[in-house]
């Protein structure tokens, strides 16, 4: 990321707080009434990000969806965020994203954002219970997956550039972290 992700606190931010906001390029995220602002991603984050959407594209079975940000998954009205990709059921879908959890929810890590994503992000995702979430280092192609287990989202796998694995959840997909840079 360009800049510096920021996180307002003072007042307690709703969803129709956040959509008054401007059409400016920044991500405007609501988790627990608290305004996180992110800049514009850089040239390294979309290219992993579209690299993974590829591979996760072309194995999504009928029911789901692959999307990306902007997109905003509402998790409860003090809680829409807009992970980097995402998988949906299709029935969760309306004209304004996602209502409710994601089967899969993934953030490209960055030195603004990591702090929101391995720690305030992972923990929404677990209480809204979301069986999957992804943290993927673009600098590393790094990737860190959990999975949900007895309600909690526990690391089940640590993925190396060059290193093939293949993934159950949400469904089955054999990722290698390299060929996102193809």
């Amino acid at each position: 990321m360009v800049g510096m992700t920021a996180i307002l606190r003072g007042r307690d931010w709703s969803r129709a707080d956040r959509d008054a906001l401007p059409d400016d390029g920044r991500r405007y995220e609501v988790v627990d009434g608290a305004l996180v602002v992110t800049p514009s991603p850089s040239t390294a984050h979309q290219i992993v990000v579209f690299g993974l959407y590829r591979q996760l594209y072309q194995a999504c079975p009928g029911h789901l969806r692959v999307l990306g940000a902007p997109l905003d998954v509402v998790l409860d009205d003090r809680t829409v965020v807009q992970p980097d990709l995402l998988v949906a059921r299709r029935d969760r879908l309306d004209h304004r994203g996602v209502q409710g959890r994601p089967e899969l929810a993934v953030e490209i890590l960055s030195p603004s954002t990591q702090a929101v994503d391995r720690n305030l992000k992972l923990d929404r995702y677990e209480r809204a219970e979301t069986p999957a979430y992804w943290l993927i280092d673009p600098e590393t192609l790094t990737l860190t997956a959990y999975e949900l287990t007895g309600g909690n989202l526990r690391q089940t796998a640590q993925v190396t550039p060059c290193e093939t694995w293949t993934a159950t959840v949400p469904y089955q997909v054999t990722l290698t972290p390299a060929a996102w840079l193809d």
